[in-house]
């Protein structure tokens, strides 16, 4: 080595080629989609459960929308968690044909408490679900979304992610691109894994788990990123997450650049626990295993690590440019031609994903602006990182409030639209 420094830059070096080539190489992956005989014919039985604090402005539309799923009403049921809610909420949900269960504890707050106090309530219920079905309180969902999930559910597969879109991704500007960046995560992370039996992740919502993996387990995930926690506890367990492409769930996204960042650095801090708590046992059970979806797992949850570490990097590359402190080796292991395809790749990829939804105008237009939200993130996990201890839930207020009819009217091209079921498979 010609410099003190390679002993901490090659290696660095060598880290930012094989993260970078591996996630290149898995997106193409999400370029198209396999043929897939589907299973039509409802079996399986759901419980709904949707987790709400305080939000009376959303809920209401979101329940009225699950009465009328295409799928037969007596194999679901809706269950609302009014969860320390000081509104209208569990009124409105009743009102609108939930089953309610009210919530007040002070001391064990968000999401993941109130799921784990809904489940164990399930559980003691005379009637039994195959699988349960989660929800935020903003969402909007496909009419095909639970015949979706029993497709899945009938081929075998145990934890189930669907495809996460946005119900206002023309609002303004943070919402545009928070919105492409899901639909472009949907393709060339989702999918692509999916494609070649990596595990996925849980997203919080639009998620289905089987009744018997939950009892078997327990569902014992409370952080901050309750869905990554649980994805990591099952998967150590050798259970992937499944994705399914055309189970469609309309999320609300943040209307400002505050609202944006508290919620990911929120993500990025539980991100960063969940690490902390887990790769150590899941680097033990894939080498052990030689399982490479495991593995695979542990790469997931090092990818805030990864984005510091190319940070880092790229500011001393800087210096390294006025004095050489170090051997650069990255043209050394790929030839520049391999670098200018994956650099390409990153601005490629996006285009070819709002070309396949056929996105609306205003999307192309907000695609501009993309990779400022993409760059924003270098920030936030630094800051995610910092305040990785910091376990204070803290809420995004949902106001964004619109019918599934509403979101047909006004963004038509923005959902993948192909190998729907058809409104005839339960009639």
């Amino acid at each position: 080595m010609n410099y003190i420094f390679d002993y901490i830059m090659i290696p660095m070096q060598l880290i930012i080629i094989f993260f970078t080539l591996y996630y290149f190489i898995i997106a193409i992956f999400g370029i198209w989609r396999p043929k897939e005989e589907k299973i039509t014919t409802p079996e399986k039985s759901f419980a709904i459960i949707i987790a709400a604090h305080n939000e009376e402005q959303v809920i209401g539309q979101l329940v009225e929308n699950l009465q009328v799923l295409r799928y037969p009403r007596e194999l679901y049921d809706i269950f609302v968690v009014a969860d320390n809610c000081k509104d209208r909420t569990a009124q409105i949900a009743r009102n609108a044909g939930a089953i309610v269960y009210e919530r007040f504890n002070l001391e064990q707050r968000g999401k993941g408490y109130a799921m784990e106090w809904m489940f164990a309530k399930l559980f003691r219920m005379k009637r039994k679900y195959d699988a349960v079905v989660v929800f935020d309180a903003d969402n909007l969902v496909h009419p095909n979304f639970l015949l979706e999930m029993n497709n899945r559910l009938c081929k075998g597969e145990k934890v189930i992610q669907g495809y996460l879109d946005a119900k206002n991704p023309h609002d303004t500007w943070i919402a545009g691109t928070f919105a492409i960046s899901f639909w472009v995560v949907n393709h060339i992370w989702h999918l692509a894994k999916y494609n070649i039996g990596l595990s996925s992740v849980l997203g919080g919502t639009g998620m289905c788990i089987a009744t018997d993996v939950l009892q078997k387990f327990g569902w014992g995930a409370t952080c901050l990123t309750e869905d990554m926690e649980f994805t990591m506890k099952v998967l150590l367990k050798g259970i992937r997450t499944t994705w399914a492409h055309d189970a469609i769930v309309y999320d609300e996204k943040p209307l400002t650049f505050k609202q944006s960042w508290h919620q990911r650095k929120r993500w990025a801090q539980g991100h960063f626990d969940v690490a902390g708590r887990y790769i150590p046992r899941l680097l033990y059970e894939g080498f052990k295993r030689r399982d490479i979806r495991i593995l695979d797992g542990v790469l997931h949850l090092l990818q805030p690590h990864f984005l510091i570490l190319s940070t880092t990097f790229v500011l001393l590359s800087y210096i390294y440019h006025i004095v050489p402190f170090y051997t650069n080796i990255l043209y050394m292991v790929l030839p520049v031609e391999v670098w200018t395809v994956i650099a390409v790749g990153q601005y490629v990829f996006p285009v070819i994903v709002l070309a396949k939804i056929r996105a609306h105008w205003k999307s192309w237009l907000y695609l501009i602006l993309y990779p400022v939200f993409v760059y924003s993130w270098i920030p936030i996990t630094f800051m995610g990182y910092l305040h990785r201890n910091d376990r204070e839930w803290s809420h995004t207020q949902h106001t964004r409030s619109l019918s599934y009819h509403d979101i047909l009217l006004t963004q038509p091209g923005d959902f993948p639209k192909e190998n729907l079921l058809s409104k005839q498979a339960v009639k």
